[in-house]
């Protein structure tokens, strides 16, 4: 066992024996633990064995997934807002993706969630970070649940999560090549990532025009602050670059009455409590992208019944708690892309899905679809050159949910009449298109 499992392994387990009982329908079996990944760097995690009336898990995958923010928990809002078994009314959810997967929530990176660190310089400042604390939780997490070792494992994220992703994903492909790390991994999934930011930025003038949610002068003056974006990227200053991406969001808002970033058809309301102090374009950033998935009532069920569950939480750990020292200490990163990742991932052979919500603005289809063209992929024309294919979310279903390409080990999903959140705006839908990527029979 590594360091710091064994013991948290049981104290969850002992959790688990002595938990609240939070449905009445037969529930799937859950572990959940710490991992030490550095020393004073905790990384909490929470396991479901997949629940399928008819295979045993260990004919079905095990999915990791991986929140956005970042500093925006997996095991929170991924779990009870978008795929985990039950919602936050503590309701069953009939569009889980436990009907299809075992799945592994983390919250990553250190300081999201129940993560945290003891000491305030451990938080993680670029991808780097990330990646290798990732790569401690997984060399512990497969060493110890060897169930798992020959299962097929694939990464699903979210946002921000999607860059974090695919970082995660190249060095667990070569720890598996070179094996220091035993698990059958077999791709990755990155849905509405963040994968070139300025792409993205670059797409949200014409997107919005082209939905009548911007007249000519909001085209100018968005496209305006994109410019200065791209201008602060293309001499290696991040930090303006996201500082400016603040300003940005805020001139969009100013020009659309406050559109919702996560889905173009709703409203944000604006908070309004700032400190003059602080950098007013990076707090108001971390509001719409993090604070926002840490709601009163996901906070009070993660902070009050949850916490009960799991019997381990130290007492000096809130959930959320430092979800704002993670996004202040990665904020050199936010706008730097990994384009070059997803090739090298590609060229490693890979299997790579991309998906996107229909009427995601932060990240839009069209920004996702610019960034794939700049791809060094030998095959990229021959997917270019596929004809979509139109799916439904059942046999008898005539209205199209989504379109979907293939080639090779690259696939695309365009969800329709979703936003950012794909799994909590069209379940159906994402649990469809999770049994296509992991080749399950429909």
């Amino acid at each position: 066992m590594g360091t710091g499992l064994l013991p948290l392994l049981l104290a969850g387990l002992a959790g688990l024996a002595a938990g609240v009982v939070l449905r009445q329908s037969p529930e799937p079996k859950e572990l959940w633990g710490y991992v030490q990944v550095r020393s004073k760097a905790h990384m909490f995690w929470w396991l479901y064995y997949a629940n399928n009336p008819t295979k045993d898990f260990t004919e079905l995958p095990l999915i990791l997934w991986l929140q956005g923010g970042p500093g925006a928990s997996g095991c929170g809002f991924g779990n009870f807002e978008e795929i985990g078994p039950l919602d936050k009314e503590m309701k069953p959810r009939n569009t889980t993706w436990l009907q299809a997967a075992s799945i592994l929530f983390v919250d990553n990176p250190v300081g999201t969630g129940f993560s945290y660190v003891d000491d305030c310089s451990l938080f993680a400042k670029n991808l780097t970070t990330v990646v290798s604390d990732m790569m401690a939780f997984l060399g512990e997490f497969f060493t110890c649940r060897t169930e798992f070792q020959t299962i097929p494992f694939y990464i699903f994220s979210e946002s921000y999560g999607g860059k974090m992703a695919a970082g995660i994903a190249l060095e667990l492909h070569e720890a598996v090549q070179k094996g220091t790390i035993k698990c059958n991994f077999m791709g990755t999934a990155l849905g509405d990532s963040w994968i070139s930011p300025l792409d993205s930025v670059l797409s949200w003038a014409p997107y919005l025009y082209s939905t009548s949610l911007l007249d000519d002068n909001g085209l100018r003056e968005v496209t305006a602050v994109a410019k200065e974006i791209m201008d602060a990227i293309n001499k290696n200053q991040y930090g303006l670059a996201t500082e400016l991406w603040g300003k940005a969001e805020e001139v969009i808002e100013e020009n659309t009455d406050n559109v919702n970033f996560y889905n173009i058809m709703t409203k944000e309301v604006p908070e309004t409590k700032l400190d003059e102090q602080e950098n007013l374009h990076l707090i108001r950033l971390y509001q719409r992208h993090v604070k926002n998935m840490h709601k009163d009532s996901l906070n009070e069920l993660m902070n009050g019944p949850i916490r009960k569950k799991l019997k381990i939480i130290p007492d000096c750990v809130k959930w959320g708690g430092q979800s704002r020292d993670v996004f202040d200490n990665m904020a050199e990163d936010f706008m730097k892309p990994v384009i070059d990742i997803v090739d090298q991932l590609l060229a490693a052979n890979v299997s790579v899905t991309i998906y996107n919500g229909q009427l995601d603005l932060i990240v839009d289809t069209m920004g996702q679809e610019a960034w794939m063209r700049k791809l060094k992929w030998p095959n990229l024309d021959q997917f270019s050159q596929q004809k979509w294919k139109a799916l439904y979310v059942s046999p008898d279903s005539t209205e199209t949910a989504a379109f979907h390409k293939a080639y090779e080990n690259l696939a695309f999903f365009w969800i329709l009449k979703a936003g950012h959140m794909v799994p909590s705006d069209q379940g159906e839908m994402a649990l469809k298109m999770v049994r296509m990527v992991t080749q399950q029979q429909l």
